[in-house]
């Protein structure tokens, strides 16, 4: 075998995205609606990587998927993949150098986005599930790795790392500096909870809401015992024990 055959393998794998689900094609309507959502951002190259969801696009040959991505980028949003149940959608996605996924092939959690001027649905609150297992981590979680506790909570007893990634389908409980993202509820459970006990997180979800945590928080919060929970729709941090 030639020294060459070594230099790299083709393996199996796995990639769990967060999902935007597009609901217009009106990229006027699209960058007002990132705008509301987000204000202004940040440097793009501190950007995560998302999976463009299509399916509530009738036309999806008709986008200008060149300046959607440029909008959602602005944001931090990098678009990598895009998802529709029509396979048609795979060329489209190989025009732009990107992956498809069909839609029987779910993420782990989905950020609507609705056009501007249509108000989102409110909200239907899911009855919290008994959580089937809950899974116990009692070792740091390194840069780089991800840890999923499917169909029930997470609790992580050592730090979380820069770079680390907890999912959970139910509440997430970090009894160290949590220092990586976390996304609690994620297949939908909108009662899902997370509790840090030092909150130094660069990312936080729920329910697929999520949020990039750019800016220093403020001093009650910061390095501090601190609980996410959803509420209207919206993160919310508060400090434990007040």
């Amino acid at each position: 075998m030639s020294p060459a055959a070594n230099l790299f393998d083709i393996k199996s794998a796995s990639l769990d995205l967060l999902a935007v689900l597009l609901r217009s094609s009106d990229c006027a309507q699209l960058e007002a609606a990132l705008e509301t959502r987000f204000g202004n951002k940040i440097d793009a190259t501190q950007s995560e990587s998302f999976l463009l969801d299509l399916d509530a696009i009738d036309t999806p040959a008709s986008l200008d998927l060149d300046q959607i991505r440029a909008l959602f980028l602005a944001k931090g949003i990098r678009i990598i993949a895009l998802r529709h149940r029509d396979m048609a959608v795979a060329e489209i996605a190989r025009q732009h150098g990107l992956a498809y996924v069909n839609t029987s092939a779910s993420p782990r959690s989905e950020l609507a986005l609705p056009a501007a001027s249509e108000p989102p649905a409110p909200a239907t609150p899911a009855a919290a599930p008994a959580p089937a297992t809950t899974l116990i981590v009692d070792r740091p979680v390194r840069a780089g790795q991800q840890i999923y506790a499917k169909g029930g909570d997470l609790v992580v007893l050592a730090t979380v790392n820069v770079g680390a990634e907890l999912i959970a389908d139910g509440s997430i409980h970090v009894y160290a500096p949590m220092r990586g993202r976390a996304l609690a509820g994620a297949r939908g459970n909108t009662q899902a909870r997370i509790f840090v006990q030092s909150m130094q997180a660069e990312l936080i979800s729920i329910a697929g809401v999520y949020r990039t945590i750019e800016q220093a928080l403020p001093d009650s919060i910061q390095g501090k015992p601190t609980q996410i929970y959803l509420e209207n729709e919206r993160l919310v941090m508060t400090a434990l024990g007040e």
